[in-house]
């Protein structure tokens, strides 16, 4: 047996601050324990070594590195640690060890369990040692998995940034909430950067000296004023956008955002930084919607920003032709305001928008006539199914025959082929009428409530609401040297038509003499597209294209 009397060891003690280490004692109780096993062994120590590194990258850790130094040097020929996986977890430095075992430089490596040397244990610290790696690309392996399944959600997988705190929902599942105490005060240094009045070293000296901010106090550190370089990271960390960037890929949080995402592009603007090309998460009210009117392609639309002599920014938002066809040079590079946009749109509702009142005038006729029409269409309906079933009954005769044998194969055929025609068709015109008969006068409503409130909902809308009231409007929107042009629906062309002669009619009546027929006379025309219908067959599917809109009658 090896006099171990004569060796000189180093006793090197490490604990890794990351996720591999969380149930190996610390570094005071590993000195502890391993100065009661050197007592006990009667080992000679000439030095104890410690460091909070971790070990499954090589040439990281400047303790161990000088440690293997002067065991090179001869200060010392032996190790004691807690465990093989203390000295390494990755292969370049087990082989260092390994090397210095095998030309005996180091001659006992001894644990709190076992020791290994250059004559017996070469074999099993080489196995042990590729264990500890394994263990490493394993857990390396589990927890990029589990980060990756937590981004998917909407969850950051390290430690949430100042604001927001690390919580566990009802399931046990690690989520980001608001800090009651912080998320408010960033957010008022957020409301200060977007005036354009305050620079970043004025809200860090309003914030630490006058609103007494202090970070997050923890095990380690905490608990002091915030930091010149932390106020920069939060003003271009786009996760207070609601946007997480992790290994290169950007995933949508699931986080309460602390501002939009056109507040951190102003505030980027402000702080002169172009940033790296990202994809824009902006909506659009009127993109997809509109052409060129002179090339044909699609209008897009875009932010831009000027900084203000006074403070601030002045932000437009501005629609122009994409110019993308590759066969064409398009001359339209003039762009339009979204406020000009607006205007032109509203102009193209004012057209056809109609008083309360013609509203209600014209209803009152619908619906007066209301029983008249059901009372036709039911004659009609009944027509129809009478000549369904006398078209069943022929095609029932037809195949009474061909089992007499009164006729042959190929005449049987020809007839019943002709007869199934004609009941389908038949059934086709029986539905549009049961649709008709169901429908009309609730559609006819409709397009008389878009009329009536189509531009008060447009000026106060949100994006999809305008975006459905442009759409409704008619078809081929097109914009052409600044100015948009629509092609009406043609529901709306006797309203626009009509409209102005018969609002100065009722305006001229006294409400003792406004009869729902009073001034009907005429103007047919008003309510024609929704009566007949027969410019489409099935103006259901068109007139559903109408958002609908609610709303209180003034008493």
């Amino acid at each position: 047996m090896k006099d171990t009397k004569n060796i000189k060891y180093i006793i090197y003690a490490r604990k890794s601050s990351e996720s591999e280490d969380r149930q190996v004692q610390s570094i005071e109780d590993q000195i502890t324990r391993l100065k009661e096993l050197a007592k006990n062994l009667g080992l000679n120590v000439v030095d104890i070594l410690s460091e909070a590194k971790s070990a499954k990258a090589p040439n990281k850790r400047a303790v161990f590195n000088e440690m293997m130094r002067r065991l090179e040097a001869g200060e010392a020929n032996g190790i004691l640690c807690w465990h093989i996986d203390r000295l390494s977890r990755n292969p370049v430095d087990s082989g260092n060890i390994h090397w210095l075992l095998q030309q005996s430089i180091l001659q006992e490596i001894q644990t709190a369990v076992k020791k290994y040397s250059p004559e017996d244990c070469v074999l099993m610290f080489n196995l042990e040692s590729g264990m500890a790696n394994d263990y490493i690309i394993k857990l390396k392996r589990d927890v990029k998995r589990g980060n990756r399944g937590r981004l998917e959600k909407g969850w950051r997988p390290n430690c949430a940034p100042l604001g927001y705190l690390n919580a566990r929902d009802e399931q046990d599942n690690g989520i980001i909430i608001e800090d009651p105490e912080r998320f408010p005060l960033i957010r008022k240094m957020w409301d200060m950067m977007l005036t354009g009045k305050y620079t970043p070293p004025q809200i860090l000296e309003i914030a630490n000296n006058e609103w007494g901010f202090r970070t997050k106090k923890t095990k380690r550190q905490g608990g002091k004023p915030l930091a010149r370089s932390a106020l920069y990271r939060i003003f271009t960390s786009e996760f207070y956008a609601g946007t997480i960037k992790y290994a290169g890929e950007e995933y949508e949080g699931s986080h309460n955002p602390m501002v939009t995402l056109d507040e951190f592009d102003r505030v980027q603007y402000l702080l002169g930084r172009k940033g790296k090309p990202r994809a824009k998460k902006h909506k659009f009210p009127f993109t997809g919607s509109i052409r060129c009117g002179e090339c044909g392609c699609l209008v897009t639309a875009e932010h831009k920003y000027k900084k203000l002599k006074e403070g601030g920014v002045n932000e437009h938002t501005y629609y122009h032709c994409t110019r993308k066809r590759a066969d064409y040079n398009c001359s339209q590079r003039h762009s339009v305001t979204e406020a000009n946009l607006d205007e032109q749109i509203c102009n193209e509702i004012s057209k056809f928008t109609i008083t309360p009142r013609l509203r209600e005038w014209a209803l009152g006729i619908l619906r007066s006539s209301n029983e008249k029409e059901i009372a036709e269409r039911q004659q009609v309906h009944e027509s129809q199914n009478r000549a369904v079933e006398t078209t069943q009954r022929e095609l029932d005769n037809l195949t009474k025959m061909r089992y007499r044998d009164l006729i042959d194969d190929e005449a049987f055929l020809k007839e019943k082929e002709s007869l199934q025609g004609k009941i389908r068709e038949l059934r086709r015109h029986l539905k549009v009428t049961e649709e008709r008969a169901d429908n009309w006068l609730e559609l006819t409503e409709q397009v008389f409530d878009f009329a009536t409130h189509a531009r008060e909902s447009f000026i106060n809308g949100d994006i999809e609401t305008k975006k459905q009231i442009l759409v409704a409007l008619g078809s081929n929107p097109m914009l052409k040297d600044g100015k948009l042009s629509i092609d009406a629906n043609e529901w709306f062309i006797p309203i626009i038509e009509n409209k102005k002669a018969i609002e100065a009619e009722i305006e001229g009546l006294e409400p003792s003499q406004m009869q729902i027929n009073k001034g009907r006379e005429g103007h047919e025309d008003l309510t024609r597209p929704c009566l007949l219908g027969g410019r489409d067959s099935n103006p259901n599917m068109q007139l559903q294209r109408l958002p609908s809109y609610r709303w209180t009658t003034p008493e």
